[in-house]
């Protein structure tokens, strides 16, 4: 599109476009994760195995098995192909950017996929101390054996809940990119940014315990607070 303004029709065109090559993408992106499926679960289930000292997971049902192969490779298709993602929402929105602001497109797409990345990383970190937990709550009257579905639902959304958490400063920079926000008003936020930062991740994890709150909340305030200083020194304001 050029910088002109869009028409209602236009916007529409293009989102479609958008949508169109972010399903391809996830859709290739899981097809090519299907042969690596073992691999993916094998790294998911070694926090829960290394947790209860076991060696596998159980299913319950004939076609689970199947069913987690396909839930697992669309997941990991999802966190391959989130790079390609987030750059065509950036893509999407620079219609509506002035041509100053437009140039922050691409280094934020790549910053977005990096911190989406980091988040998966840390979360992964921060699995097998949160199963610990509570796990422990069960003490030595209670065996834990949680069905291989269960614990990849919970296992995948806790990866997700930190992968999209940590997307969350360039959100702050690119509002700053556009004049909405400076790093004067972000330090004057500080106290209400913890209090929105602790309720988010309590409403992002799925354990809800402290630990869980802790571990997720400590480094999305340090984003906080790089965030500030990106936004002092690169964008001067």
């Amino acid at each position: 599109m050029t910088d002109a303004a869009m028409t209602f029709m236009e916007h529409l065109v293009e989102l479609r476009s958008r949508v169109v090559k972010a399903v391809i993408a996830v859709g290739v992106a899981t097809v090519v994760a299907f042969f690596f499926y073992q691999d993916v679960l094998d790294i998911l289930a070694g926090p829960y195995l290394d947790a209860v000292e076991g060696d596998q997971l159980a299913f319950f049902q004939p076609t689970e098995a199947f069913s987690l192969a396909l839930r697992v490779s669309l997941w990991s298709g999802v966190v391959l192909a989130s790079p390609f993602l987030i750059y065509h929402l950036w893509r999407f929105v620079s219609p509506a950017l002035t041509a100053r602001e437009r140039k922050y497109v691409i280094p934020l797409s790549g910053v977005l996929g990096l911190l989406f990345l980091a988040g998966i990383v840390a979360g992964y970190w921060a699995l097998p101390l949160t199963l610990s937990l509570l796990i422990g709550f069960g003490g030595d009257l209670l065996e834990p054996t949680i069905g291989a579905d269960f614990y990849l639902r919970f296992a995948m959304r806790f990866l997700l809940a930190f992968g999209i958490a940590f997307e969350f400063p360039v959100f702050l920079f690119a509002s700053a990119v556009i004049g909405m926000t400076t790093s004067e008003k972000l330090r004057s936020w500080r106290r209400y940014a913890i209090t929105v930062i602790i309720i988010a991740a309590a409403l992002l994890t799925p354990g809800g315990d402290p630990l869980t709150l802790l571990l997720l909340s400590g480094p999305l305030y340090i984003l906080y607070e790089l965030t500030i200083l990106a936004v002092r020194f690169i964008l001067k304001k």
